[in-house]
């Protein structure tokens, strides 16, 4: 189920809540990118970055422009997830798969709780 939260987009899943901001332009159905707080059952919180394959290659051709990333040679992100095909439903399906396998252990950056993240 996806609904706006404020600024964000609040996607919820049995095993998981997602909250994504809503950037101008970025529809649920067709968003190539997207930043996600993923918040599971038991309160720990992970990170991630979705990108389209498009998405990098075009990053990637920027750059060859700008010189950046030794004029596009390379990409790196942090917490990077690549999916084949735009939408919230292909970054929901990612990390389901994910947390089956427990690769989100790995492939997500972990961020302290929300009362700590409160606090400071």
């Amino acid at each position: 189920m996806i609904e706006i939260d404020g600024p964000f987009y609040r996607v919820s899943d049995p095993g998981f809540e997602m909250m994504i901001p809503a950037w101008e332009g970025y529809a649920p159905e067709t968003a190539d990118q997207a930043d996600a707080t993923i918040t599971l059952p038991d309160g720990t919180r992970r990170y991630a970055t979705f990108m389209t394959l498009g998405v990098v290659s075009g990053i990637m051709d920027r750059w060859q422009e700008t010189g950046e990333h030794l004029n596009g040679r390379y990409f790196s992100c942090s917490d990077l997830i690549i999916i084949r095909q735009p939408g919230f439903a292909s970054m929901v399906a990612a990390i389901q798969d994910m947390i089956a396998s427990g690769d989100i252990e790995h492939a997500c950056g972990l961020l302290p709780p929300d009362d700590e993240e409160d606090a400071g």
